[in-house]
């Protein structure tokens, strides 16, 4: 009973972070719509979404390394440290995805018109954020 319970529970926490996902999504394509005219369209608002849904879904919750490969310090006193990549790619992945819709909701809310380079920038750190979530999230399950 209480596996079945945990699942439930795993699998509300997952679609609660691909919900936040997708709302930040939704306010990074409503801060660039709003600046570049060519990107004020709903298929825009829907690819902006599914992304932060997908890297939200995939890459926050990676499964870690198996047993075997774990980063345990060898009894010899060497250290034989591996970087885990897709902790490492979720990580930064998240933060930025994180930072780019956080200044969004601000510069939405205190209605300042950034520079078109600020948009890009802030564009360019959504979507490289999102797509190291999503290529960390499919590494860590397929590596199981």
């Amino acid at each position: 009973m209480q596996t079945r319970v945990r699942k439930v529970a795993h699998v509300l926490e997952r679609i609660g972070l691909a919900m936040a996902g997708a709302a930040s999504g939704l306010f990074v394509a409503a801060l660039v719509g709003t600046s570049h005219a060519a990107l004020t369209n709903q298929a825009f608002l829907l690819l902006m979404m599914i992304g932060g849904a997908l890297g939200f879904y995939l890459g926050i919750d990676t499964p870690p390394l198996p047993t075997t490969a774990s980063n345990s310090r060898p009894t010899d006193g060497t250290w034989i440290g591996k970087i885990d990549t897709p902790e490492l790619l979720s990580a930064v992945g998240t933060f930025l995805a994180a930072l780019s819709a956080f200044t969004c909701v601000g510069v939405i809310v205190l209605r300042h018109d950034p520079h078109l380079a600020w948009i890009s920038l802030i564009m360019a750190g959504w979507v490289i954020g999102v797509a190291m979530q999503i290529v960390a999230g499919t590494i860590a399950r397929l590596r199981r």
